[in-house]
């Protein structure tokens, strides 16, 4: 029977992971592909931030368009709805 990974190897894997991710997105040589992996790697392990303004999170929901659902709602559905 095959042994199990140790806590050990789990967090230096965790680690390892993790700083590829980081190496990748400051050279700037991320791909799309991989700020995906890496946002889901993020809420994997249950990341989240706060949107403030200033910080990083907060610049990025300032440029996100918002979306009325109501006009969602009468452009799929029709405007008699």
């Amino acid at each position: 029977m095959k042994k199990k990974a140790t806590e050990d190897q789990f967090n230096e894997l965790h680690n390892l992971v993790t700083k590829e991710f980081l190496a990748r997105i400051k050279s700037g040589e991320a791909t799309t592909q991989d700020l995906k992996a890496a946002c889901d790697w993020l809420k994997t392990n249950d990341i989240s931030g706060v949107a403030m303004d200033g910080n990083p999170l907060g610049k990025l929901a300032a440029v996100m368009p918002t979306v009325d659902p109501e006009l969602v709602h009468r452009r799929l559905h029709g405007s008699n709805v």
